[in-house]
């Protein structure tokens, strides 16, 4: 019946990957009815939906919702995961919005906020907030709007998020994400400098086998999956450095990972150890001024400045870009003040 099925799943995109070779002896049947048999939680709707989406695919080629499955055929299919049993409670909790459609709604996420309810954060997330949000201007709470993540970006990173306001959309979009179509760049302050103005970080990330907290970059392959950053200098302030950092996967703490795994841990990154000293010198007055600037941004220094996509209904290409946040903007003076007189 199935000979293999893959799963993709991941914090930052939240799709699922299937994939089925059909047996030699396979009857000829729908691929919708085909797949309903063998995806758990699947509604026809959600796999009509993956269809219009074009994210059936059969044999490498995108079918409609009637195409007649045949023996060894190789199905699959991107879907997007099922609504959580967690019930989300409307909360009157500010949001930046840059951009929305009757499709999509892109934020500028602050530093501190969670993306969804989980264990300990069942409250104040940006779920509760968009929920509010969505209901507000719907002006009927009879019928709650609910916003559907695409992707997600780390509690204490600010920046650039995407969200979809129909399931359309967020199965269109999760294509995107899935076949890294989507344009994603990242600042990050890091430790020490670099010997090249760019480069790439490859490496399998997955979780770290002592602690499932940590995610740690497997170079051969073994475990976790594939990712790969770009990165390029902004900045040089002796012994840190302004970098942009381009996602050509989204794998969960994916710069903060290949940064440590390469000895440039996140400033301020209590996580990956970026939280100490790393750089400089042993003066008191250097370890006050690394400390009022761990006050300034008591945070892994990362900032999902810009995103471009593919409108999953209009097929406008839309760019969004933000400013850096306040206390990044403030450490980045303070290093470039002091990198000019030591």
């Amino acid at each position: 019946m199935c000979e293999n099925k893959e799963y993709i799943e991941e914090v930052s995109e939240l799709y699922e990957h299937y994939r089925f070779i059909a047996d030699k002896g396979q009857s000829v049947l729908r691929v919708d009815k085909f797949l309903m048999l063998r995806l758990e939680n699947a509604s026809r709707n959600k796999i009509q939906n993956a269809a219009k989406a074009g994210n059936i695919l059969v044999n490498n080629s995108a079918v409609k919702p009637n195409y007649k499955v045949k023996p060894d055929d190789v199905i699959s299919v991107v879907m997007t995961y099922p609504p959580r049993e967690t019930e989300i409670i409307p909360q009157d909790i500010p949001i930046d919005v840059l951009y929305e459609d009757n499709d999509i709604f892109v934020l500028n996420k602050s530093a501190g906020m969670v993306v969804h309810p989980g264990f300990a954060n069942y409250s104040g997330t940006l779920l509760n907030a968009l929920t509010f949000y969505f209901n507000k201007q719907s002006g009927d709470s009879t019928k709650p709007s609910q916003p559907l993540l695409v992707h997600r970006i780390d509690k204490n990173t600010t920046g650039v998020l995407l969200v979809a306001k129909t399931e359309i959309a967020q199965t269109i979009l999760a294509k995107e994400f899935f076949d890294h179509t989507i344009d994603r760049k990242y600042v990050a302050l890091v430790w020490g400098d670099f010997d090249e103005d760019e480069g790439t970080i490859s490496g399998h990330i997955g979780r770290s086998l002592k602690d499932r907290k940590v995610m740690t970059v497997f170079p051969e392959g073994e475990y976790g999956k594939e990712a790969v950053t770009h990165y390029k200098v902004l900045r040089r302030l002796g012994y840190v450095t302004l970098v942009e950092c381009r996602l050509e996967t989204g794998r969960t703490h994916q710069i903060r990972a290949h940064m440590k795994y390469i000895k440039h841990p996140l400033f301020n990154d209590e996580t990956y150890g970026g939280n100490i000293i790393l750089k400089g010198t042993t003066f008191t007055k250097y370890k006050q001024f690394i400390n009022n600037c761990f006050k300034i941004l008591p945070r892994q220094a990362l900032h999902a400045k810009s995103l471009g996509f593919e409108h999953p209904i209009t097929k406008e290409k839309l760019h969004f870009e933000t400013e850096l946040p306040d206390d990044m903007k403030e450490v980045l003076k303070k290093w470039e003040t002091y990198s000019s007189i030591k």
